[in-house]
């Protein structure tokens, strides 16, 4: 059974904790602290392979957990970390976050996120695209360990009773996508004989009737020709409105998205060619821009059938695209293949010596960026990036003017204060990690919290604010008094 999509539950492994403990041996009095250090937990890694070919699995385990980390132990034992899940998906497998609206991750770039407001849905961040076999990706990431008290000793503190716990692995849902990575992908209205040709140029059996929608699912066959192999994916039959979720083909056009030449074939026997032919462009047009991919155009069931029709009809098509490149051809009666494989092995060998435009090749393979994408940091820790009008500048005389940003490490210093009803929440990835591996049940490691808030400066903004000494602090869910009473 055929599956391209799927949804679940990922749980990367919990962090272990950090163990308070002190020497105690005869003869070795005040022996210090020799708590250990909690293990890491578990990730999650996604990776492509071969010889799977289906999300299937997924449906009957939708719930992916690691191994959590092992606590710490006296003499500074520490905990052992825990094993990470390697999960085996299909080449071609795109991997999304799911979230509701924005407040969890911020808005998404067009680059990077497809997607609805929250009432619409949840919206779908892109966190990997597996195009090759053994290609890997850590898709939720495993909490660190906690420090034992071992870690804390110091001249002026020689007896800490402080350790941190686990930091919680990643935990959220993701949709896996299967797009096909295929040279060819052929695309045309039901019943153009798409199947029928692939019968025939490959060892595929794709199931072949005289009726529309005979194929179900995707099917990849490979063709040879002149010692060269062209890996070929026959895509269900598209109707107009199949981009808007109409006939069955809606589903599949995620499959073209990753061929590098489509082969659009066109029944000679369609009261106007030009018509069907236009049919499918338009769709391919809404869904994405797979209307300027590469394309060849077959007239496929021509066996036996009168030259003038033949041509009347390739003049309805070329009506519509003046350059299509258009073939007669009769799969049954092995008529004109060979011209058309060749055809296109050499569309295949242009396209894929093509710099890419946008980024990512048909295989969606990333391209080595350019050195005007390239930010220069600089040893104050803020980077300095050209603008777009750099390009513009070598031609244009117009100088670039350099925009200033701060650098990833002071970005996580970063925090921000918020005041909901009697609440005060405080974000920021440096010190929610701190606020993770906090024991709130440990009168000294909450101190410790408190201590980190005053030297990042929160503590003075929590009073700007109105902040009394009783006011509930909240950060990354741990609720605690701002000054113990």
């Amino acid at each position: 059974m055929f599956v391209d999509t799927a949804k679940v539950k990922l749980e990367a492994g919990k962090g272990g904790d950090g163990a308070v403990s002190f020497r105690h041996e005869i003869y070795i009095p005040k022996g210090g602290p020799d708590g250990g250090d909690g293990g890491k937990g578990g990730s999650i890694i996604f990776q492509a392979d071969k010889d799977t070919n289906t999300l299937l699995d997924f449906r009957y385990n939708p719930i992916l957990k690691a191994e959590n980390g092992r606590n710490g132990a006296g003499q500074r034992a520490a905990g052992r970390s825990g094993h990470d899940l390697i999960v085996k998906v299909p080449i071609g497998t795109v991997v999304y976050r799911l979230r509701t609206g924005d407040a969890a991750w911020g808005t998404p770039t067009s680059d990077s996120a497809v997607g609805e407001d929250a009432a619409a849905g949840p919206v779908r961040d892109q966190i990997a695209d597996l195009v090759k076999d053994g290609q890997q990706a850590v898709i939720a990431h495993g909490g660190d360990g906690g420090f034992g008290n071992a870690h804390f000793k110091s001249s002026t503190r020689q007896t800490p009773r402080i350790a941190e716990v686990g930091e919680p692995g990643e935990a959220f849902e993701a949709e896996l996508e299967l797009k096909l990575l295929a040279d060819i992908g052929l695309v045309g209205l039901p019943n153009a004989g798409k199947s029928t040709f692939l019968s025939v140029v490959s060892n595929a059996t794709p199931e072949i009737a005289n009726y529309p929608f005979t194929t179900l699912t995707p099917q990849l066959g490979v063709a040879t020709i002149d010692g060269q192999d062209l890996l070929i994916a026959d895509i269900p039959g598209l109707i107009e409105g199949a981009s808007e979720g109409k006939g069955l083909g809606h589903a599949f056009l995620r499959h073209v998205d990753r061929t590098a030449v489509l082969l659009h074939l066109v029944d000679v026997y369609n009261d106007d060619a030009g018509q069907a032919y236009q049919t499918i462009r338009n769709e391919l047009a809404k869904y994405s821009d797979l209307k300027n991919r590469p394309e060849v155009v077959a007239l496929t069931k021509c066996e036996g059938l009168d030259p003038e029709i033949i041509k009347m009809q390739m003049s309805a098509i070329l009506k519509i695209n003046p350059t299509a490149k258009i073939f007669p051809i009769s799969a049954r009666a092995h008529q004109g293949i060979d011209d058309l494989l060749r055809e296109l092995r050499d569309e295949i060998l242009s396209f894929s010596s093509r710099p890419s435009s946008v980024g990512t090749s048909y295989a969606g393979q990333p391209t080595e960026p350019s050195p005007s994408e390239t930010n220069l940091s600089v040893s104050s820790g803020i980077d300095v990036a050209t603008s777009e009008g750099k390009n513009r500048s070598s031609k244009d005389n117009i100088p670039s003017i350099p925009v200033i940003k701060l650098s990833d490490k002071q970005l996580k210093n970063t925090w921000q204060v918020t005041k909901q009803d009697d609440k005060f929440i405080i974000t920021g990835e440096k010190i929610e990690k701190f606020a993770r591996r906090t024991d709130l049940n440990n009168y000294a490691s909450l101190n410790r919290l408190r201590d980190i808030m005053k030297k990042l400066g929160i503590r003075a903004e929590l009073t700007n604010q109105g902040a009394t000494p009783e006011s509930i602090i909240s950060i990354a869910g741990k609720d605690f008094p701002l000054i113990e009473q």
